[in-house]
C-alpha cells in the first residue's frame, strides 16, 4: 500500500510539474516579492506581437482609452483608416479590424470613442493609427484579470522594443504621461 501510493505521488508530481513551472507567477529574484507583466505604453511600437505570441487563444493584452488625454475628434486615427474612401463608419472604413470600437456622439463635433475588449485581439492597429496621427489615448495593457502571468512570458521575449516590463501588484497598470500645458 505504501509503495503504491509512493508511485502515485510521484507520477502525479511528475505530470504536475511542468504546468506548476508554466504557469506560476514571475518572482523578483532580489527582492523575492511576486511581480505581473504590463506593458510600458512609451516603449511599445505597436508592433502586432502581442496578437500572436501570447500563450492563450485570444490574447491577454487589450488596446485602453486614456480618456483624460484624448480629442474626442470627430476624425479620429485610431477609429478610422488613413486612405478611407469617404468620411463615413462603414466598416472598410474603420481601423480595427473586429469592430472593437465604438463611438457615440457628445455634441458636435466630439465622439467618445470605447473599447470592447472581448472583441479586441490586440494587434494595435489602432494604437499605432492613434499615437501616429492622434494624441496617443489609445494603447496596449495587459489585462491582469486574463492573464495567466507566465513566468517566460513569450510575448515579453518576442517584444522588439522590450516594452514588456514587471511591475508590482500594488500598481499593476501602466499609463501614458499626460502632456502638461507650458503656460
Amino acid at each position: 500500500m505504501k509503495r503504491r501510493y509512493f508511485i502515485n505521488s510521484l507520477l502525479t508530481g511528475c505530470i504536475a510539474a511542468p504546468f506548476t513551472l508554466l504557469f506560476r507567477q514571475s518572482e523578483d529574484v532580489e527582492t523575492g516579492s511576486k511581480t505581473l507583466w504590463q506593458i510600458d505604453p512609451e516603449k511599445c511600437t505597436h508592433c502586432g506581437k502581442c496578437k500572436t505570441e501570447c500563450i492563450l487563444t485570444q490574447s491577454a493584452v487589450k488596446c485602453v482609452h486614456q480618456y483624460a488625454s484624448c480629442g474626442y475628434c470627430l476624425f479620429c486615427s485610431g477609429y478610422y483608416q488613413d486612405k478611407r474612401a469617404r468620411f463615413d463608419t462603414a466598416g472598410e472604413n474603420l481601423r480595427c479590424p473586429t469592430d472593437a470600437i465604438s463611438r457615440t456622439y457628445i455634441e458636435d463635433p466630439y465622439f467618445e470613442y470605447k473599447i470592447d475588449e472581448d472583441k479586441c485581439i490586440a494587434c494595435g492597429k489602432c494604437v499605432k493609427g492613434c499615437a501616429a496621427f492622434g494624441n496617443g489615448s489609445l494603447f496596449l495593457q495587459v489585462r491582469q484579470n486574463i492573464c495567466l502571468n507566465c513566468n517566460q512570458c513569450r510575448i515579453a521575449i518576442a517584444c522588439p522594443s522590450d516594452a514588456f516590463v514587471q511591475v508590482s501588484p500594488d500598481k499593476p497598470y501602466l499609463f501614458k504621461q499626460l502632456q502638461k500645458d507650458e503656460t
